[in-house]
Protein backbone atom coordinates (compact mmCIF):
# COMPACT_ATOMS: atom_id res chain seq x y z
CA UNK A 1 0.00 0.00 0.00
CA UNK A 2 2.95 2.30 0.57
CA UNK A 3 3.52 2.36 -3.23
CA UNK A 4 -0.06 3.32 -4.06
CA UNK A 5 0.58 7.09 -3.98
CA UNK A 6 3.53 6.65 -6.30
CA UNK A 7 1.43 4.63 -8.71
CA UNK A 8 -1.28 7.24 -8.65
CA UNK A 9 1.23 9.99 -9.37
CA UNK A 10 2.77 8.03 -12.22
CA UNK A 11 -0.68 7.30 -13.65
CA UNK A 12 -1.60 10.94 -13.41
CA UNK A 13 1.60 11.92 -15.19
CA UNK A 14 1.01 9.35 -17.92
CA UNK A 15 -2.57 10.49 -18.40
CA UNK A 16 -1.47 14.11 -18.48
CA UNK A 17 1.13 13.45 -21.15
CA UNK A 18 -1.19 11.24 -23.19
CA UNK A 19 -3.82 13.97 -23.15
CA UNK A 20 -1.45 16.53 -24.73
CA UNK A 21 -0.15 16.74 -28.28
CA UNK A 22 1.95 19.30 -30.13
CA UNK A 23 1.31 20.60 -33.63
CA UNK A 24 4.47 21.93 -35.33
CA UNK A 25 4.75 24.67 -37.94
CA UNK A 26 4.87 22.05 -40.70
CA UNK A 27 1.73 20.19 -39.62
CA UNK A 28 -2.00 20.43 -39.32
CA UNK A 29 -4.04 17.96 -37.29
CA UNK A 30 -7.45 17.02 -36.00
CA UNK A 31 -8.76 14.63 -33.35
CA UNK A 32 -11.12 11.69 -33.75
CA UNK A 33 -12.93 9.98 -30.90
CA UNK A 34 -13.87 6.42 -31.70
CA UNK A 35 -13.56 7.34 -35.37
CA UNK A 36 -15.67 10.49 -35.16
CA UNK A 37 -14.01 13.83 -35.85
CA UNK A 38 -13.93 16.18 -32.88
CA UNK A 39 -13.87 19.93 -33.40
CA UNK A 40 -12.03 21.97 -35.99
CA UNK A 41 -8.62 21.06 -37.41
CA UNK A 42 -5.61 22.50 -35.63
CA UNK A 43 -3.68 24.52 -38.19
CA UNK A 44 -1.76 26.81 -35.85
CA UNK A 45 1.36 25.46 -34.15
CA UNK A 46 1.13 24.92 -30.42
CA UNK A 47 0.09 22.60 -27.57
CA UNK A 48 -3.35 20.98 -27.66
CA UNK A 49 -5.29 18.55 -25.48
CA UNK A 50 -7.31 15.42 -26.11
CA UNK A 51 -8.90 12.65 -24.10
CA UNK A 52 -6.46 9.87 -23.44
CA UNK A 53 -7.10 6.41 -24.83
CA UNK A 54 -10.30 7.33 -26.69
CA UNK A 55 -8.98 10.17 -28.85
CA UNK A 56 -6.61 9.76 -31.80
CA UNK A 57 -4.61 12.54 -33.49
CA UNK A 58 -4.32 12.58 -37.29
CA UNK A 59 -1.49 14.69 -38.67
CA UNK A 60 -1.04 15.97 -42.20
CA UNK A 61 1.65 18.04 -43.85
CA UNK A 62 0.68 21.68 -44.37
CA UNK A 63 3.64 22.46 -46.64
CA UNK A 64 3.57 22.59 -50.43
CA UNK A 65 3.84 19.04 -51.76
CA UNK A 66 5.04 17.78 -55.10
CA UNK A 67 3.44 15.57 -57.69
CA UNK A 68 5.68 14.11 -60.39
CA UNK A 69 3.77 12.52 -63.22
CA UNK A 70 4.91 9.48 -65.12
CA UNK A 71 6.11 10.10 -68.71
CA UNK A 72 3.41 9.11 -71.16
CA UNK A 73 2.75 9.37 -74.89
CA UNK A 74 0.08 11.59 -76.35
CA UNK A 75 -1.04 12.58 -79.86
CA UNK A 76 -1.36 16.23 -80.84
CA UNK A 77 -4.08 17.70 -83.01
CA UNK A 78 -1.75 17.58 -86.04
CA UNK A 79 -1.20 13.84 -85.44
CA UNK A 80 2.30 14.03 -83.93
CA UNK A 81 3.11 11.48 -81.22
CA UNK A 82 5.05 13.04 -78.35
CA UNK A 83 6.24 11.85 -74.95
CA UNK A 84 5.24 14.19 -72.11
CA UNK A 85 6.61 14.46 -68.58
CA UNK A 86 4.73 16.79 -66.19
CA UNK A 87 4.83 17.92 -62.57
CA UNK A 88 2.57 19.83 -60.20
CA UNK A 89 2.57 21.43 -56.75
CA UNK A 90 -0.33 20.99 -54.32
CA UNK A 91 -1.29 21.45 -50.70
CA UNK A 92 -3.74 19.88 -48.27
CA UNK A 93 -6.25 22.69 -47.85
CA UNK A 94 -8.90 20.86 -45.78
CA UNK A 95 -7.39 18.04 -43.69
CA UNK A 96 -10.77 16.68 -42.57
CA UNK A 97 -12.11 16.43 -46.12
CA UNK A 98 -8.78 15.04 -47.25
CA UNK A 99 -8.93 12.36 -44.53
CA UNK A 100 -12.51 11.42 -45.35
CA UNK A 101 -11.93 11.13 -49.11
CA UNK A 102 -8.32 10.03 -49.49
CA UNK A 103 -6.92 8.96 -46.09
CA UNK A 104 -3.24 9.58 -46.96
CA UNK A 105 -0.84 11.29 -49.38
CA UNK A 106 -0.08 8.17 -51.44
CA UNK A 107 -3.71 7.74 -52.42
CA UNK A 108 -3.94 11.49 -53.02
CA UNK A 109 -1.07 11.31 -55.53
CA UNK A 110 -2.78 8.47 -57.38
CA UNK A 111 -5.96 10.59 -57.67
CA UNK A 112 -3.91 13.54 -58.86
CA UNK A 113 -2.28 11.33 -61.49
CA UNK A 114 -5.65 10.24 -62.83
CA UNK A 115 -6.99 13.80 -63.01
CA UNK A 116 -3.89 15.60 -64.30
CA UNK A 117 -2.84 12.95 -66.80
CA UNK A 118 -6.32 12.90 -68.31
CA UNK A 119 -6.49 16.69 -68.50
CA UNK A 120 -3.02 16.78 -70.07
CA UNK A 121 -3.86 14.27 -72.81
CA UNK A 122 -7.09 16.11 -73.57
CA UNK A 123 -5.33 19.49 -73.81
CA UNK A 124 -2.51 18.13 -76.00
CA UNK A 125 -4.96 16.44 -78.37
CA UNK A 126 -6.71 19.79 -78.90
CA UNK A 127 -3.58 21.70 -79.95
CA UNK A 128 -0.92 21.40 -82.64
CA UNK A 129 2.62 20.40 -81.77
CA UNK A 130 3.97 23.95 -82.10
CA UNK A 131 1.52 25.13 -79.42
CA UNK A 132 2.80 22.53 -76.98
CA UNK A 133 6.53 22.98 -77.44
CA UNK A 134 6.77 26.77 -77.73
CA UNK A 135 5.93 29.37 -75.08
CA UNK A 136 6.90 32.80 -76.42
CA UNK A 137 7.32 34.09 -79.98
CA UNK A 138 10.86 34.74 -81.10
CA UNK A 139 12.49 36.11 -84.21
CA UNK A 140 13.70 33.54 -86.68
CA UNK A 141 17.46 33.38 -87.14
CA UNK A 142 18.43 32.22 -90.61
CA UNK A 143 21.88 31.80 -92.07
CA UNK A 144 22.72 33.83 -95.14
CA UNK A 145 20.32 36.02 -97.09
CA UNK A 146 16.81 35.54 -95.72
CA UNK A 147 15.33 36.25 -99.15
CA UNK A 148 17.06 33.15 -100.46
CA UNK A 149 17.04 30.75 -97.50
CA UNK A 150 13.76 31.57 -95.76
CA UNK A 151 11.57 28.97 -97.36
CA UNK A 152 8.43 27.61 -95.77
CA UNK A 153 10.12 24.74 -93.95
CA UNK A 154 12.77 26.95 -92.32
CA UNK A 155 10.39 29.62 -91.00
CA UNK A 156 9.26 29.33 -87.41
CA UNK A 157 5.65 28.30 -87.21
CA UNK A 158 3.22 30.77 -85.71
CA UNK A 159 1.12 29.86 -82.68
CA UNK A 160 -1.66 31.48 -80.66
CA UNK A 161 -1.44 30.02 -77.15
CA UNK A 162 1.81 28.27 -76.42
CA UNK A 163 2.91 25.83 -73.73
CA UNK A 164 2.47 28.22 -70.81
CA UNK A 165 -1.17 29.00 -71.57
CA UNK A 166 -1.93 25.32 -72.12
CA UNK A 167 -0.43 24.59 -68.70
CA UNK A 168 -2.60 27.29 -67.17
CA UNK A 169 -5.67 25.81 -68.83
CA UNK A 170 -4.89 22.36 -67.42
CA UNK A 171 -4.41 23.91 -63.97
CA UNK A 172 -7.69 25.83 -64.24
CA UNK A 173 -9.60 22.75 -65.35
CA UNK A 174 -8.11 20.39 -62.74
CA UNK A 175 -8.18 22.67 -59.68
CA UNK A 176 -11.96 22.37 -59.07
CA UNK A 177 -11.79 18.60 -59.46
CA UNK A 178 -9.19 18.12 -56.73
CA UNK A 179 -10.75 20.72 -54.43
CA UNK A 180 -13.49 18.23 -53.53
CA UNK A 181 -10.75 16.06 -51.98
CA UNK A 182 -9.54 18.88 -49.73
CA UNK A 183 -6.59 19.56 -52.05
CA UNK A 184 -5.58 22.91 -53.49
CA UNK A 185 -3.70 22.62 -56.78
CA UNK A 186 -1.10 25.40 -56.84
CA UNK A 187 0.85 24.88 -60.04
CA UNK A 188 1.15 22.65 -63.08
CA UNK A 189 3.99 22.54 -65.62
CA UNK A 190 5.36 20.53 -68.51
CA UNK A 191 8.72 19.25 -67.33
CA UNK A 192 9.87 17.64 -70.56
CA UNK A 193 8.45 17.12 -74.05
CA UNK A 194 10.14 14.71 -76.43
CA UNK A 195 9.21 13.26 -79.77
CA UNK A 196 8.45 9.59 -79.94
CA UNK A 197 11.24 7.48 -81.44
CA UNK A 198 9.64 7.40 -84.90
CA UNK A 199 8.80 11.10 -85.00
CA UNK A 200 12.19 11.98 -83.51
CA UNK A 201 14.01 10.17 -86.33
CA UNK A 202 11.90 12.00 -88.92
CA UNK A 203 12.53 15.37 -87.24
CA UNK A 204 16.27 14.73 -87.07
CA UNK A 205 16.28 13.81 -90.75
CA UNK A 206 14.42 17.04 -91.57
CA UNK A 207 16.84 19.09 -89.47
CA UNK A 208 19.83 17.43 -91.15
CA UNK A 209 18.33 18.14 -94.57
CA UNK A 210 17.80 21.80 -93.63
CA UNK A 211 21.36 22.15 -92.37
CA UNK A 212 22.72 20.46 -95.49
CA UNK A 213 20.67 22.83 -97.64
CA UNK A 214 22.06 25.85 -95.81
CA UNK A 215 25.58 24.40 -96.08
CA UNK A 216 25.08 23.88 -99.83
CA UNK A 217 23.96 27.51 -100.14
CA UNK A 218 27.07 28.65 -98.29
CA UNK A 219 29.26 26.50 -100.55
CA UNK A 220 27.45 27.81 -103.64
CA UNK A 221 27.93 31.39 -102.50
CA UNK A 222 31.58 30.70 -101.74
CA UNK A 223 32.13 29.09 -105.14
CA UNK A 224 30.37 31.98 -106.83
CA UNK A 225 32.49 34.47 -104.93
CA UNK A 226 35.66 32.58 -105.83
CA UNK A 227 34.73 32.53 -109.51
CA UNK A 228 33.89 36.23 -109.36
CA UNK A 229 37.27 37.06 -107.87
CA UNK A 230 38.99 34.77 -110.39
CA UNK A 231 37.19 36.59 -113.21
CA UNK A 232 38.26 39.93 -111.77
CA UNK A 233 41.84 38.67 -111.54
CA UNK A 234 41.92 37.46 -115.15
CA UNK A 235 40.32 40.69 -116.32
CA UNK A 236 42.92 42.69 -114.43
CA UNK A 237 45.72 40.54 -115.84
CA UNK A 238 44.39 41.10 -119.37
CA UNK A 239 44.25 44.84 -118.72
CA UNK A 240 47.81 44.89 -117.40
CA UNK A 241 49.09 42.78 -120.32
CA UNK A 242 47.27 44.97 -122.82
CA UNK A 243 48.69 48.13 -121.31
CA UNK A 244 52.17 46.58 -121.15
CA UNK A 245 51.95 45.39 -124.78
CA UNK A 246 50.75 48.80 -125.90
CA UNK A 247 53.53 50.48 -123.99
CA UNK A 248 56.03 48.02 -125.49
CA UNK A 249 54.80 48.74 -129.01
CA UNK A 250 54.96 52.47 -128.40
CA UNK A 251 58.51 52.22 -127.05
CA UNK A 252 59.60 49.97 -129.93
CA UNK A 253 58.04 52.35 -132.43
CA UNK A 254 59.74 55.31 -130.82
CA UNK A 255 63.03 53.40 -130.74
CA UNK A 256 62.72 52.39 -134.41
CA UNK A 257 61.85 55.94 -135.35
CA UNK A 258 64.82 57.24 -133.39
CA UNK A 259 67.13 54.64 -134.95
CA UNK A 260 65.86 55.49 -138.43
CA UNK A 261 66.45 59.13 -137.72
CA UNK A 262 69.98 58.44 -136.54
CA UNK A 263 70.68 56.22 -139.56
CA UNK A 264 69.26 58.78 -141.92
CA UNK A 265 71.28 61.52 -140.31
CA UNK A 266 74.48 59.45 -140.37
CA UNK A 267 74.19 58.11 -143.93
CA UNK A 268 73.00 61.35 -145.50
CA UNK A 269 76.19 63.28 -144.89
CA UNK A 270 77.88 62.25 -148.20
CA UNK A 271 77.17 60.20 -151.36
CA UNK A 272 79.67 57.58 -150.21
CA UNK A 273 77.81 57.22 -146.95
CA UNK A 274 74.56 56.78 -148.79
CA UNK A 275 76.11 54.07 -151.01
CA UNK A 276 77.54 52.35 -147.97
CA UNK A 277 74.12 52.41 -146.22
CA UNK A 278 72.55 50.91 -149.31
CA UNK A 279 75.23 48.19 -149.42
CA UNK A 280 74.80 47.38 -145.71
CA UNK A 281 71.03 47.06 -146.02
CA UNK A 282 71.45 44.79 -149.08
CA UNK A 283 73.84 42.53 -147.17
CA UNK A 284 71.47 42.35 -144.22
CA UNK A 285 68.66 41.36 -146.56
CA UNK A 286 70.74 38.53 -148.10
CA UNK A 287 71.73 37.37 -144.62
CA UNK A 288 68.15 37.06 -143.55
CA UNK A 289 66.97 35.43 -146.76
CA UNK A 290 69.85 33.01 -147.50
CA UNK A 291 71.38 30.20 -145.44
CA UNK A 292 74.71 28.42 -145.67
CA UNK A 293 73.13 25.65 -147.74
CA UNK A 294 71.76 27.99 -150.39
CA UNK A 295 73.61 28.46 -153.73
CA UNK A 296 73.28 31.88 -155.29
CA UNK A 297 74.14 32.57 -158.96
CA UNK A 298 74.64 36.25 -159.67
CA UNK A 299 74.01 37.91 -162.94
CA UNK A 300 76.39 40.50 -164.18
CA UNK A 301 73.49 42.89 -164.17
CA UNK A 302 72.48 42.25 -160.55
CA UNK A 303 72.87 44.95 -158.00
CA UNK A 304 74.89 42.75 -155.65
CA UNK A 305 77.33 41.88 -158.47
CA UNK A 306 77.70 45.55 -159.21
CA UNK A 307 78.63 46.13 -155.56
CA UNK A 308 81.31 43.43 -155.74
CA UNK A 309 82.52 44.61 -159.11
CA UNK A 310 82.90 48.19 -157.97
CA UNK A 311 85.16 47.23 -155.10
CA UNK A 312 88.75 48.39 -155.83
CA UNK A 313 91.20 45.58 -154.88
CA UNK A 314 94.03 47.97 -155.09
CA UNK A 315 92.51 50.06 -152.32
CA UNK A 316 92.44 46.97 -150.08
CA UNK A 317 96.07 46.01 -150.90
CA UNK A 318 97.40 49.34 -149.81
CA UNK A 319 100.58 51.09 -151.05
CA UNK A 320 103.37 48.90 -152.50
Amino acid sequence: MKYAPIALVLSAIILAFSSMFVVSEQEQAFVTRFGKIQGEPKINPGLYFKLPLSDEVHRFDRRILEWDGRPSESITQDKKTIRIDTYARWRIEDPILFFEKLKDEDFARSRLSAILDGATRTAVSQHDLVEVIRSVPREEVLAGDSSQTADREQKLQEFTKGRQKISDEILKESAPKVLEFGIKLLDFRFKRINYSAKVQAAQFARMIAEREKIAAEFRSKGQGGAEEWLGRKLKELDRINSEATLKEKVLLGEADAEAARIYAEAYSKSPEAQEFYKFIKTMETYKEVLSHKDLMILSTKSEFFNFLHEINPASKAGPK
